[in-house]
């Protein structure tokens, strides 16, 4: 499926609750993975990953990629001339296709060029004021404001690096805003896909994590927001363990357990993707 981004000034995802400095762990987290990899020998950098045909190796050279993406994106968006290169992109085959093209790198090869494009991401987001962070810029649902784009970069690294870790067994790192900043993303990437793909369907959405995230709503409909919780009484409502939850939403591990009435407020993704990572 070919994405259809929404650009211009009235984006399909808007966050009402506090994001902080969103660079701080989405910076965090592409650093440690870049220590884990240091530390891995080459039969685990050709170990499957959870990325269906993907090895270790190759969700590093996907990673690459989008962290250039990320660091082109929100550089132009703070220019004030943010990018529109996502038109018609394939989130399967066009990712599959440019690891495809890096499938002659050595690990060594590819954790330098992680660790550099790890570093050009931190340079570009790091030290911005207010005006700064609410600048448009390009993410795959559109324009975003630039904290928003960084969040989309925080949950796609988090949920890699656990593409990674977990089939080597290595223990999953749980920091609090990181995973309150994915949980957030995840919850509603699935119906702004489904917003800018012509849904107009509207609903509300509670999450109530039993862990580290406070509650918070999701309003679905053409425009997607997310705001503080408490979550209001008979609305639908994912709950669990954060990082479960997130899983969930990515299309990792189980589904989210909700009626089959309510099940399109949490498949915008999975139609989006229909496969692959």
């Amino acid at each position: 499926m070919q994405l259809t981004p929404r650009y211009g000034d009235d984006p399909v995802l808007t966050f009402e609750v506090p994001l902080g400095d969103p660079a701080v762990p989405a910076v965090r987290q592409r650093r440690r993975l870049a220590r884990t990899l240091a530390g891995l020998d080459e039969e685990a950098w050709l170990t499957p990953s959870r990325c269906e045909g993907w090895a270790v190796r190759d969700v590093v050279a996907h990673l690459v990629g989008t962290n250039g993406f990320w660091a082109h994106s929100v550089a132009a968006g703070l220019a004030g001339e943010p990018t529109r290169v996502l038109t018609g992109f394939d989130p399967v085959a066009t990712p599959a296709a440019m690891v495809g093209a890096m499938a002659d790198r050595s690990p060594a090869e590819l954790l330098a060029q992680f660790d550099e494009s790890n570093e050009a991401l931190a340079r570009v987001v790091g030290g911005l004021d207010a005006a700064s962070w609410s600048a448009p810029a390009e993410a795959p649902p559109g324009h975003l404001s630039v904290a928003a784009v960084v969040l989309h970069a925080l949950w796609d690294g988090w949920v890699h690096e656990r593409d990674i870790v977990l089939p080597l067994d290595l223990p999953p790192v749980l920091e609090d805003a990181e995973v309150t900043g994915c949980l957030r993303y995840a919850a509603a990437l699935g119906p702004a896909y489904a917003a800018v793909s012509g849904s107009t369907r509207t609903g509300t959405l509670g999450v109530e994590a039993t862990d580290i995230v406070p509650p918070f709503v999701v309003d679905l409909g053409p425009e997607v927001v997310v705001r503080p919780g408490p979550v209001p009484a008979g609305v639908p409502v994912l709950t669990g363990g954060a990082a479960a939850l997130i899983e969930a939403l990515s299309q990792r591990g189980s589904p989210v357990e909700l009626p089959s009435a309510d099940r399109w407020m949490v498949e915008g993704l999975a139609v989006a993707f229909d496969a692959g990572t």
